[in-house]
C-alpha cells in the first residue's frame, strides 16, 4: 500500500515538473557584438516598425515610430494611437522637411538643430542613422561596452536583440546622456527594402 502511494506521490511530482517546464517559454538568447556587425555598414536600405520613448528633464512623450532608410534619405513617421498626429521627418543629404499633415511642411537645411527645436530636446538623428543598427557614427569615436558603446557623449545600449533574415538585429535599444532618455522597441524590421513610409 506505501509503494502504491509513493508511486503516486511520484507519478504527481512528475506531471507538475513537466508542467512546470512548459509554461517556461525558451527563447534563444542572441546577444550584442560590434564585430559581427561589420558587414551591415554596407547595408544600403533597411526599414523598421516600432515604438519611441523620450523622456528629458521638463518633458517627455511617446510614439509609434516607423523608419525607412535609403542611401542619403531617411523617411521617419511619429504617431500616436492609431495613426493619430502623425508627424513626417525627411531628411535629404543636408536638407530636413517636417509635415505635420495640416499642409504646412517646414524645411531647414540645419536638420539636427530644426528637429530638436521640432521636439523640445536633443536627439542626436545623424548618428541614430547608426545606432538603430546597431554600430557606431563611423566618424566618430567610441568606447565599446558589454552591452553597445559610449559615442559623442551619449550611452547606447543594446537591451535585445533579435534574429531578421540571418542577421541579429537590435530589437530594445536605450540611448542616454545626462539631459536625455530615449528607448526604443522595435517590433519588426525589414532588411534591403526601404518600404514607403
Amino acid at each position: 500500500m506505501l509503494s502504491m502511494k509513493a508511486k503516486h506521490l511520484g507519478l504527481w511530482c512528475f506531471i507538475l515538473t513537466l508542467s512546470a517546464c512548459s509554461n517556461v517559454p525558451v527563447e534563444p538568447e542572441v546577444s550584442y557584438s560590434k564585430t559581427a556587425r561589420e558587414r551591415l555598414y554596407n547595408l544600403e536600405q533597411w526599414s523598421f516598425d516600432g515604438r519611441l520613448a523620450l523622456t528629458g528633464k521638463n518633458d517627455s512623450w511617446s510614439a509609434n515610430i516607423s523608419w525607412g532608410h535609403k542611401p542619403d534619405d531617411e523617411k521617419i513617421k511619429l504617431s500616436g494611437p492609431l495613426g493619430q498626429g502623425a508627424t513626417v521627418i525627411q531628411l535629404t543629404g543636408d536638407l530636413v522637411t517636417i509635415d505635420r499633415g495640416d499642409g504646412r511642411a517646414q524645411s531647414s537645411t540645419q536638420p539636427e538643430e530644426f528637429i530638436n527645436q521640432q521636439l523640445g530636446m536633443f536627439v542626436p538623428v545623424h548618428s541614430l542613422r547608426y545606432w538603430v543598427v546597431g554600430l557606431p557614427e563611423p566618424t566618430g569615436a567610441f568606447v565599446e561596452t558589454a552591452t553597445g558603446f559610449k559615442q559623442a557623449g551619449w550611452h547606447v545600449e543594446y537591451k535585445q536583440m533579435q534574429p531578421v533574415d540571418h542577421q541579429s538585429m537590435p530589437r530594445k535599444i536605450t540611448v542616454t546622456n545626462e539631459q536625455v532618455k530615449l528607448k526604443l522597441i522595435i517590433d519588426q524590421w525589414v532588411l534591403n527594402v526601404a518600404k514607403a513610409i
